[in-house]
């Protein structure tokens, strides 16, 4: 065996309590059952087995994953931990949520299956996210409570920024300050926005101007370097982009994997298997196979033709775009996928934000630089992220 891991992001459901303006999952009323349980974790091990790895890290997330309730998940984790025990490899969990149904009942399961960590989304300003019965100030106030009485009971929070234009107008300033001071968090990142669902459908509305969304991400990465880095702040994926260019280990997030194909994939409550969420929920033309209907997982992907366009876009971007060209090809690799097809409707495409990102590498690159010049004082080490660097592909 070896060390590598292995990711899987599960949707129990596609049901969600809350109504955000820029949702594009179907949100049929379906759970994972527990008859199921067995042979999904089956079929993971076997998997893993096959492909020599000795960890899967299982990242629950929706639709709204706490609406399977905390027992779900006490049962689940105890019956997976058994099952990858007997196979000696080993299941590590993760958990994605809006925390609007949260409460002390969930306490126990966080500190012991999800290591007393938690992810959650929350947008500065907020007029895109909603309760089905009021509005976006009452969706604020009701999470901003929610995330209070988790820290009470000792969860660590990481949340989830996506940008768009209200976020762009207050500035950089202020959005940075608002999670680290009125929300107090030490531990936050940063989304670029994309819809789901048909090519074009919901674009122009959630797509940033390029200049706006660079100028912006600039100037956030200067003031966390000024007021947070050597704190101990971790602002995502900047964190993960100064790893990379002082030279240390760095997690970058999917959407600059070198091949996603080859680091995760998603199932949802039916067994569905695609690339990830994304895809998942709303682009069936690229649905691998179904878990519990075909008896291998390993030859499942091995053999999917939607699989294989993944596996192949790296070189048709270099073959197609004007990628190899680019300095930073080695960190971004085209981009994310489901950002391209979402914009354009081809997956060979490079992502929409291309140029975002290449001032976001240059910024970090100076920053690196200067850091590397001189001696700098032992930096705090942050918490541990709670989704990993799987958290910054999450849709809007």
């Amino acid at each position: 065996m070896s060390d590598r891991v292995f990711s899987v992001i599960l949707l129990p459901t596609s049901e969600c309590n809350v109504a955000c303006d820029y949702c594009f999952e179907h949100k049929e009323k379906h759970r994972l059952s527990r008859l199921m349980v067995p042979l999904l974790t089956k079929r993971l091990l076997e998997h893993m087995k096959h492909a020599g790895y000795d960890e899967c890290e299982i990242y629950w997330q929706g639709g709204e994953a706490m609406l399977m309730g905390p027992q779900w998940f006490a049962d689940t984790g105890a019956y997976m931990a058994r099952a990858a025990h007997e196979a000696g490899r080993r299941f590590t969990h993760y958990l994605q949520t809006n925390l609007i149904s949260y409460s002390s009942a969930w306490k126990e399961v966080i500190l012991g299956l999800f290591q007393g960590e938690l992810g959650t989304s929350m947008d500065y300003p907020n007029p895109h996210r909603k309760l089905f019965s009021g509005s976006a100030e009452a969706y604020t106030d009701l999470w901003t409570k929610r995330l209070a009485e988790a820290r009470r009971d000792g969860i660590q929070i990481g949340v989830i920024a996506v940008l768009h234009q209200g976020s762009i107008d207050v500035g950089a300033e202020a959005f940075y300050r608002y999670y680290t001071e009125v929300l107090g968090l030490e531990n936050f990142q940063v989304n670029t926005p994309f819809p789901g669902g048909p090519a074009h459908e919901v674009e122009g509305q959630f797509r940033l101007e390029n200049g706006q969304l660079a100028a912006f991400l600039v100037d956030l990465f200067d003031i966390w370097m000024r007021d947070g880095y050597d704190r101990g702040v971790k602002l995502g994926p900047f964190d993960a982009l100064m790893d990379h260019f002082e030279g240390r280990a760095a997690r970058l997030p999917c959407i600059w994997k070198e091949n996603c194909s080859n680091q995760f994939i998603s199932v949802d409550s039916k067994g569905t298997v695609a690339q990830c969420d994304c895809w998942v929920t709303s682009y069936p033309e690229y649905f691998f196979g179904n878990l519990f209907q075909e008896p291998s997982l390993s030859r499942m992907l091995e053999t999917s033709p939607a699989r294989r366009a993944f596996v192949e876009r790296p070189g048709r971007l270099v073959e197609d775009e004007d990628c190899l060209e680019c300095r930073y090809l080695s960190i971004c690799h085209g981009g994310c996928p489901v950002r391209a097809y979402s914009a354009t409707g081809s997956l060979v495409k490079k992502d929409p934000y291309c140029e975002v990102y290449k001032a976001v590498f240059s910024t970090a690159e100076n920053h690196a630089r200067k850091l590397l010049r001189k001696p700098s004082p032992t930096r705090w080490e942050p918490v541990r992220p709670s989704l990993g660097a799987l958290a910054t592909s999450r849709r809007i």
